[in-house]
């Protein structure tokens, strides 16, 4: 039994100090660790939409994501991607399609996938542009900006990578509103596993817009979207 001066009183007052301290830390540490997500949910605020209610705009940007087993069919999401696309498109909202993927990927050709499941859908091959260097968000923003001239669209992608995407493109001089996807076939697990990625992902994303680095592919312009809205 430890008696008022002893040594091991003395330790146990220290420890709710301890915890305390260890408690300020920890949330101090979390908050730090929170500031990318933060920064990218709150700058996206007033430039996400759902679909029925997306402002009208001259191009749409699709971003890539893994395609099907079969390597020429849409996986789920980026099947829901494309079909908000193709409706924006149908419904007068948009002119031009801007599929923005990895050429090379490890699932398959993901700008080649995006643009025959348009056509499919029914959007006129000839509104569609194909990025095949948009390597990640970032990448696609910026190459849709400096390498296509594009200044104004509307970035179609799910919810839980909508406010990134938006807040990069918009860092990057585009101006930008987000769109949120469809996602059929996208069960609660997977949304949970998404969000819990694209928060740490913001990370990077923060990172990437700091020293403002040049995407991976360097090209030079490219007029395919201004013919295309001239077509």
């Amino acid at each position: 039994m430890s008696v008022a001066g002893s040594p091991g009183a003395a330790r146990a007052s220290r420890w709710p100090r301890r915890l305390r301290r260890a408690a300020v830390l920890g949330s101090a540490a979390l908050l730090l660790a929170s500031l990318p997500w933060l920064w990218t949910t709150i700058a996206a605020r007033g430039h996400v939409y759902d679909e029925a209610d997306a402002p009208a705009v001259d191009v749409v940007i699709v971003l890539g994501t893994a395609v099907a087993p079969d390597r020429r069919r849409p996986g789920d999401r980026l099947a829901g991607r494309l079909e908000t696309a193709a409706e924006l498109v149908t419904s007068g909202r948009a002119r031009v399609v801007l599929v923005s993927g990895d050429g090379g990927g490890t699932s398959g050709d993901e700008p080649a996938v995006m643009t025959s499941y348009l056509t499919e859908l029914g959007v006129d091959p000839r509104r569609v542009v194909a990025d095949p260097f948009g390597l990640d968000t970032y990448d696609s923003c910026a190459r849709a900006r400096e390498v296509y001239g594009v200044e104004r669209a509307l970035i179609v992608t799910q919810s839980y990578h909508l406010s990134r995407a938006v807040t990069l493109c918009r860092h990057l001089g585009l101006d930008a509103d987000g769109v949120t996807a469809r996602c059929t076939g996208c069960g609660p697990a997977l949304l949970v596993e998404k969000s819990v990625r694209d928060y740490f992902a913001s990370g990077k994303a923060a990172w990437d817009a700091v020293r403002r680095r040049p995407p991976a592919v360097h090209s030079p312009v490219n007029p395919a979207v201004q013919d295309a809205l001239k077509g």
